[in-house]
């Protein structure tokens, strides 16, 4: 390096560590950005047992006397050489060029459900000073809604405190679903309340309304009213007609989750940013997926519903060309031991297990990160939440280390966390 290229580089970094605000703006150029629209998340509430879903092992028996750990079920190949998902993956693993299972994510938070559902949802321990905002708030106070005739972020399962704003006030929180069918409780007026009668109780609410003051609970709940008012309706409560989906799509999908994830796929059509869909709410292996005893014995009922809605919903994307425009992450709170316990189940374990990515335009490869024998901790490519946190928001065009505020106080959008650079570019 000649003496003038060295005098103008050394110009230039000592300017941006002089700048906390260059340093952030030339951190922001380096990271990846993806050019995703929408993001579908799927929720796997309970733990679900990474050893026998995307991370196969050698096989083990519960049943056998001494019990043998390992996967309880068979691996088959899928579309990525060298990737294998179990036997009950296999629409899945036949379109594993569009997924990427991280196999190791890990956390320290514990193996309560509570609070690693929250830190999984929120990236961050629970605090005593501070609520933080969940995945999906970020995403609809970064990116608003595509189309401003819906909302921008919407549940379909659990409401709780974990998929709420936080301190980013009301306006950014969800619109719970209750019902595939009829839609968001109290979106449709009353019998007898015809558009002229809801106008007039608009009017009479306005100037309640305006007296709430800036910033205050009664100025967030003041407008979380004004949204449901604006979404209240048909326009907003014809995207919940599944029967005007062809037959065969429907029953692709399967039973009650299957129908959520279709429901979601018209949601994204329709212009909604971020849709949570909760999975075990059916327990249709009598445990959902905190498989502890007899909860194991029809976990593979469970697997096979999940891949035919995942599946399906891949698929479906695919087809109508949005499929690179929305990105399918799948969550759940911490993984599942090789070893099984003595009712022949699997015990809660965090130090590894694996999350889900799939379309969003990434450079998918079935899998990522390597465990050990019996995927108890990671070997390579170790990914904590934050990380796989930092990887939705790039994918979806935000700059995870951009500063939210909370109480005049700075907070990053993550906490640390690192896009996974491989799947980008």
């Amino acid at each position: 390096m000649n003496r003038r290229n060295f005098l103008t580089q050394s110009a230039a970094l000592a300017t941006v560590a002089a700048s906390p605000r260059a340093l952030a703006t030339a951190t922001a150029a380096a990271l990846p950005k993806g050019r995703a629209e929408h993001c579908i998340f799927l929720w796997l509430g309970g733990g679900m047992a990474q050893i026998d879903t995307f991370d196969p092992k050698r096989r083990g028996n519960p049943k056998s006397k001494p019990m043998v750990a390992g996967s309880d079920y068979a691996a088959i190949d899928t579309a990525v050489p060298g990737v294998r998902y179990t036997e009950h993956l296999a629409r899945t693993a036949q379109l594993a060029e569009h997924v990427t299972a991280v196999r190791t994510i890990n956390h320290t938070l514990g193996i309560e459900h509570a609070l690693a559902t929250n830190f999984v949802h929120t990236g961050r321990p629970v605090s005593g000073s501070t609520v933080y905002p969940s995945l999906g708030s970020v995403v609809a106070h970064q990116r608003g809604a595509a189309d401003e005739r819906v909302p921008a972020y919407m549940v379909i399962g659990y409401p709780s405190v974990s998929r709420g704003p936080g301190f980013l006030g009301a306006k950014h929180g969800y619109i719970h679903l209750v019902d595939t069918e009829s839609g968001p409780a109290g979106f449709t007026a009353p019998d007898g309340i015809d558009a002229a009668r809801m106008a007039e109780r608009r009017r009479l609410l306005a100037p309640l309304q305006k007296n709430t003051g800036d910033g205050t609970s009664l100025d967030d709940y003041a407008e979380a009213q004004r949204e449901a008012l604006r979404l209240a309706g048909p326009g907003f409560m014809r995207h919940f007609k599944l029967a005007e989906e062809p037959a065969a799509l429907r029953e692709g999908y399967g039973g009650e989750f299957g129908q959520r994830c279709l429901l979601a796929r018209r949601l994204v059509q329709a212009g909604v940013r971020f849709i949570e869909v909760s999975h075990n709410l059916n327990f249709i292996n009598g445990a959902g997926w905190d498989t502890h005893n007899a909860g194991q014995l029809n976990q593979h009922v469970l697997i096979r519903e999940l891949d035919a809605a995942l599946g399906s919903l891949i698929a479906d994307l695919k087809a109508k060309k949005l499929l690179d425009k929305t990105l399918i992450a799948l969550g759940t709170e911490f993984g599942r031991p090789g070893q099984f316990d003595s009712g022949g189940g699997r015990g809660h374990q965090s130090a590894c297990f694996s999350l889900l990515l799939a379309g969003g335009g990434l450079r998918h490869r079935g899998a990522y990160g390597v465990t050990n024998e019996l995927s108890g901790k990671p070997v390579e490519n170790p990914v904590s939440v934050p990380d796989f946190h930092a990887t939705i928001y790039a994918a979806l065009g935000i700059n995870p280390g951009k500063e939210l505020v909370s109480a005049s106080r700075p907070v990053p959008i993550t906490d640390g966390g690192k896009p996974i650079a491989a799947l980008f570019g």
